[in-house]
């Protein structure tokens, strides 16, 4: 395997936000608490241990979600290791994505198994463990019901709504058939099936099926997944949930810190609310609103006065969900957490957030932007060495790329550039002329040479394509080859389905990522497979 890395800023798919955070740009400098550097952690150990601890509870909790789990040696050490006060945590998250979705949901946990790793050995004198939320409570299904696999989609109807999370898996069954007719009969495949049928046909809500199938991924390497949604969790956070629900402060601290995001050059991420708090019901994820004094669930007929919603919080904590604004604030305040590892949209909207905690009384952790991985399989390795593409060439624009292979290839000049400065020398004599004899047929000179001049751009044109034409077959290949790594021009990341690479390579595809997303290491990773 060739490793190498390519800077963000060289890469279009990036947002300037997320380059500049990676880059460390001075204007972003007040966001954020701690400078992404494993020096760094020495002083967050130490900040963090200040912290409310909630360790006994926790234990509780991920010992009670374990019990329906294949638990491994390693992950068990792991959770017993939280009950001691220097263990703290790396924490990533995602939706229960299905079957993990894109790529990019595998990066985040092996960039948190990487850091987790450095950690223990940099910092002997503590324990780190590698923390994995699913965001169960979410409620866009749109967003987690599908993947693509080989070129194909494949999506989970069902009709259900509310909390993903709290689905049925009973509507699974087709989407897993058709995963088995794709996937193949090889061994291999067989095996990752049966993994899959067996984490999605065994329990009958989704969030419990999804931790299982990343459990059996993640279970040798000791990950720890943790269900937030769990009704003992709400219930240490209900001083929180009441304070924010009733005192609205976050809204104040986030719209400041967009509005200097603003001034620095970047665009505010999430839209702030009075009430950051949707009430769960069976089927159901909606806001809380104030209404003159009167809380409302909106479209259902729920209301509550302000004493009965404060009982409602006290007895049912578990019905009260935290949208964008308050899921880190919960996440960081049950957890002994050293550092948050996202993409670049998560941690914009976590660069809003530092004087909400320290509203909170809250530690802030470090952000550190996960690793993007470029994955270029044997197969297309080869096509760049036929067709002698560089590295370089994937992040050029398909039709600049078409362009260029053609020039750089044909045995015919098909540029008019010279013709094109020798018109333009004529056309500059004819309007000085017609300029000296009279003035207003220089107008006339200078629209002739923009007629002339775009009838040689045309037939420059004509002459690339008939030149694209005795190129076809090579021009097809690029296109194959960019069109595979770079999905609809995307990054192949947020678009293809760990399972085909890990077909191809099995637990190597695991291990060798593993080596090599470090998150505090800077640039996009390429995979070249030769």
């Amino acid at each position: 395997m060739e490793i190498q890395r390519i800077p963000f800023e060289d890469i279009s798919q990036f947002s300037d936000r997320d380059v500049a955070y990676v880059n460390e740009t001075e204007s972003l400098r007040p966001f954020y608490k701690y400078p992404v550097h494993i020096d760094s952690f020495a002083q967050i150990f130490k900040d963090k241990a200040k912290d409310k601890s909630h360790r006994p509870l926790l234990m509780e909790v991920l010992n009670e979600q374990y019990e329906k789990l294949n638990l491994s040696e390693a992950t068990k050490a792991n959770i017993e290791a939280l009950q001691n006060d220097n263990t703290f945590t790396i924490v990533t998250a995602h939706q229960p994505s299905l079957f993990t979705g894109p790529l990019y949901y595998v990066y985040k946990i092996i960039s948190t198994l990487h850091l987790a790793d450095l950690l223990n050995q940099k910092y002997p004198e503590y324990k780190v463990v590698p923390i994995f939320i699913t965001g169960g409570e979410d409620h866009d299904f749109e967003e987690i019901n599908h993947l693509h696999l080989f070129n194909n989609t494949l999506t989970w109807e069902n009709e259900e709504s509310g909390a993903v999370g709290a689905m049925s898996t009973n509507t699974l069954e087709p989407v897993i058939k058709e995963l088995d007719e794709i996937l193949g009969d090889s061994d291999r495949a067989r095996a990752l099936f049966e993994m899959i049928q067996g984490a999605y046909t065994k329990h009958q809500k989704y969030a419990t099926a999804s931790i299982d199938f990343t459990n059996e991924l993640f279970k040798e390497e000791g990950l720890v997944i943790l269900d937030m949604s769990h009704p003992k969790l709400k219930q240490a956070f209900i001083p929180i949930i009441e304070k924010e629900i009733i005192e609205q402060p976050s809204k104040e601290f986030v719209v400041k810190a967009q509005e200097a995001l603003e001034d620095a050059g970047f665009s505010g991420q999430a839209y702030a609310r009075e009430i950051n708090f949707f009430y769960l019901q069976a089927n159901a994820r909606e806001r809380i609103v104030e209404k003159e004094g009167t809380y409302e669930v909106l479209n259902t007929d729920i209301r509550f006065s302000k004493e009965e919603l404060i009982k409602e919080i006290q007895e049912h904590p578990e019905r009260f969900s935290p949208n964008v604004i308050m899921r880190p604030v919960f996440e960081e305040y049950i957890l002994p957490n050293l550092a948050y590892i996202g993409g670049g949209g998560e941690l914009a909207y976590w660069l809003e957030r530092k004087e909400q905690f320290e509203y909170y009384g809250i530690n802030f952790p470090m952000l550190i932007r996960r690793n993007s991985v470029l994955w270029i399989d044997k197969g297309s390795s080869k096509k760049m060495d036929k067709l002698e593409l560089q590295l370089d060439d994937l992040f050029v624009d398909t039709e600049v790329l078409l362009k260029r292979y053609v020039r750089e290839n044909t045995e015919n000049e098909i540029s008019l550039s010279d013709e094109k400065s020798q018109l333009n020398a004529i056309f500059e004599n004819v309007v000085n002329k017609a300029q000296e004899i009279d003035p207003t047929l220089a107008k006339t000179a200078k629209a002739e040479a923009a007629k002339q001049l775009n009838s040689l751009s045309q037939l420059e044109g004509k002459l690339m394509r008939a030149e694209k034409q005795r190129h076809d077959i090579a021009l097809n290949q690029i296109r194959g080859v960019k069109d595979k790594l770079f999905p609809g021009n995307g990054l192949q990341e947020r678009h293809d389905n760990f399972m085909m690479f890990y077909l191809k390579y099995g637990r190597d595809f695991f291990e060798i990522l593993k080596e090599y997303l470090n998150p505090l290491e800077k640039g996009l990773i390429v995979v070249r497979d030769s």
